[in-house]
């Protein structure tokens, strides 16, 4: 078996739909400059509140990848 060493970075996500969306956009941005991505966990939720309705989702993500040999 080989040994993987693995970097955590975090990540603030942001949509106006969803909090899904708001991880699914950070993820699939981050997707395009570091390889290896393998799992998420979303530490922070919160939004932004415009007449009394819910106006924007932001998410803060650790993202964890595997560093290339």
């Amino acid at each position: 078996m080989s040994d993987h060493i693995y970097k955590l970075i975090e990540l603030a996500g942001s949509s106006p739909n969803s909090i899904e969306e708001a991880i699914n956009n950070a993820i699939s941005r981050a997707a395009k400059t570091i390889h290896n991505l393998q799992w998420f966990e979303v530490v922070e939720t919160r939004g932004h509140i415009e007449n009394g309705q819910v106006a924007h989702y932001q998410v803060v993500l650790k993202v964890g990848f595997t560093l290339e040999q």
